[in-house]
């Protein structure tokens, strides 16, 4: 059977102050149509039922993922007792998956993308599913059509194409995992057309990912084996703890995909964006008649190209600016040049050097 594991333990810090600690971006409504989280589990549509569909978090963001999806089990819930990267939050949930179904197949995905249709991105789910029970050791991934040379991005270069199927997209052999690029490096991927973006879904069957891990990172294989052993016994949070602590962290494309042998990316048929930052809010929403972007009560007088986000009934107004970010919560506003938004991830190292918590 076909399960849905959701990694949800970013910060999200790009969105200060907006996504905060015990709220990051992927429990706020970037588009007026629910949180991202609540969508990327909607997005699955009758393809994953609610009963297999799990999150992986961390511990503080537990009881709030679970308000926002009342559908699912709380027990799917999983709040990581610290971070360690996505390669050992992957091999966790394929050991509790295959706790109850031993030739479980895993769709792994981010809590914080954008996609549209969902007819499409379920059409590509299942096509992506028929090609692991196919062949059974295969990783599948979605790759994404650059739009631009994004250097924010890792990228996948493909090779040969796989036979082509009826009324399904493209499908190629995965040549190479390549990291983000810089400058003309980027430029080369992006004019070659042989590269898409690196979407960080993925399709394979939950022993393939646990048979991969034994073989490239035996420790955190053992230790994730540890966890398992004594999952649902009395011992469970101590041994998880204990060991998912002693872990050490890397990704699962440094410890997998790029040692695998057989990787296949299908082309994304769907519209997709991982809103990285305010101005995927310009990307995602219709603009006004001077190009700004208003998710609040505003007032713009000589003011174009700027993102506006507030609370409901807070009155924003602006004069004179172009270009600019304003954020405003109930105890802090961001103001700033749209073009230098990079930077905000600094402001957030600067309150934690000033010890101001009560604004991460």
């Amino acid at each position: 059977m076909l399960h849905a594991v959701i990694m949800a333990g970013g910060s999200g810090t790009r969105f200060w102050p907006a996504s905060r600690l015990n709220c990051p971006k992927q429990l706020l409504d970037m588009t007026g149509t629910g949180t991202m989280i609540q969508a990327t589990v909607n997005r699955l549509g009758e393809v994953v039922p609610a009963d297999r569909v799990s999150v992986i978090t961390n511990q503080r963001l537990v009881d709030p993922i679970r308000e926002q999806l009342p559908q699912l089990s709380a027990d799917l819930i999983v709040g990581e007792p610290c971070k360690r990267d996505t390669a050992p939050c992957i091999g966790l949930a394929a050991h509790l998956v295959t706790r109850d179904d031993p030739d479980a197949t895993m769709l792994v995905m981010p809590s914080d993308h954008v996609i549209s249709p969902e007819s499409k991105f379920q059409s590509a789910i299942q096509y992506a599913a028929q090609l692991v029970d196919e062949s059974p050791g295969r990783i599948v991934t979605l790759g994404i059509p650059p739009t631009y040379a994004a250097e924010t991005f890792g990228y996948i270069e493909r090779g040969s194409e796989i036979a082509k199927q009826d009324d399904h997209p493209p499908t190629f052999e995965v040549a190479q995992f390549r990291e983000k690029p810089k400058g003309q490096t980027a430029v080369d991927y992006f004019e070659s057309g042989n590269f898409y973006w690196n979407s960080g879904i993925f399709i394979w069957k939950a022993q393939t990912i646990l048979d991969a891990l034994e073989k490239h990172v035996p420790q955190m294989h053992e230790q994730l084996g540890k966890i398992a052993a004594a999952w649902g016994t009395d011992q469970q949070q101590e041994v998880f703890e204990k060991e998912f602590t002693a872990i050490t962290g890397t990704s699962i494309d440094y410890a997998v995909m790029e040692h695998h042998k057989d990787v296949a990316v299908i082309e994304a048929p769907f519209n997709w964006d991982d809103v990285g930052n305010w101005q995927s809010l310009a990307r995602l929403n219709e603009a006004d008649d001077s190009g700004n972007t208003v998710l609040a009560k505003h007032l713009g007088i000589d003011t174009s190209g700027c993102i506006i986000r507030g609370e409901d009934g807070h009155l924003i107004v602006t004069l004179g600016l172009k270009d600019t970010i304003v954020v405003h919560t109930p105890d802090a506003t961001l103001v700033a040049n749209k073009h230098q938004e990079e930077t905000i991830r600094e402001v957030v190292k600067k309150l934690e050097e000033l010890d101001w918590k009560e604004h991460l």
